[in-house]
Parts: C-alpha cells; structure tokens; sequence
C-alpha cells in the first residue's frame, strides 16, 4: 500500500497536474495545427517560393536529392503554434491559481479579524478578582 500512496501523492502534485493538462491541450490543439499548417501555411510556402521545381509536398530536387524543406517548416510552425497556446493556457492557470489563492489568503484574514481578540493575561486575572469578590 506504500508504493500507491507514494505514486498517489506524485499524482495529484500540482506540477504534474499542469503537465497533464498541457499534454491534454497540446493533443486537441494538435489536429487543428496540423490542419492548418498542411492547408493554408505549407501552400503559403509553395507560392511564395514560386519555383518550377517546387512539388506538392514542399520539396526541391537537385542532382536527384529531393529536400523536402516544406515538411520540416511545417513542423517548426507546428511547435510554435503548439507552444504558444500551452504558454497561454499554462500562463491562464496559473493567474487563475494566484487569484484563489489570494481570496483564500483576504478571508483568512478577515475571519481572523472577526473573531474577538482573546483576552490578556491580566484582563483574565482581574476578571478572576472581580468574580471571586462578587461571590462573597
């Protein structure tokens, strides 16, 4: 039962909770990246390089290599993008957190508040005097 307990309190530690969801996020937002890249980015690339060599898959070919440059510009715009919706959402949590955090912290303080100060040492002892004095 250790080991579970052990893995338990791993679990549920909030570093690892925001890289559960930032992996949870990163694999919706995946699909739609890709989407995106492939369909309106990477033929982008396409144009704007204008060149007769240029083949759909975003590649040039000299002396029979082919370089397929379009791919792997795909990919970089892919993380970027990926990356920067992560940082935005990593970045919502965590003022989100700070904002509880701080209202937690303001009611703490103003329970506190409300509760009557206890009394001194010397209050306490003149109230002990003043009741014994009125019982005889």
């Amino acid at each position: 039962m250790g080991f579970l307990k052990e893995f338990k309190d791993f679990a549920l530690k909030g570093n690892v909770m925001d890289m559960a969801v930032g992996v949870i996020i990163g694999g919706a937002f995946g699909n739609i990246v890709t989407a995106l890249t492939d369909s309106f980015i990477t033929p982008l690339i396409q144009a704007i390089t204008g060149n007769d060599e240029v083949e759909v898959g975003g590649q040039f070919v000299i002396n029979g290599a082919a370089f397929t440059y379009g791919a792997f510009i795909s990919a970089v715009i892919n993380f970027l993008i990926l990356a920067l919706i992560l940082f935005c959402v990593i970045k919502a949590i965590n003022t989100a957190s700070e904002k509880a955090a701080k209202l937690a912290a303001r009611k703490k303080k103003e329970e506190e508040e409300a509760a009557p100060a206890e009394p001194s040492e010397e209050i306490k002892l003149l109230t002990e005097i003043r009741d014994a004095l009125a019982n005889k």
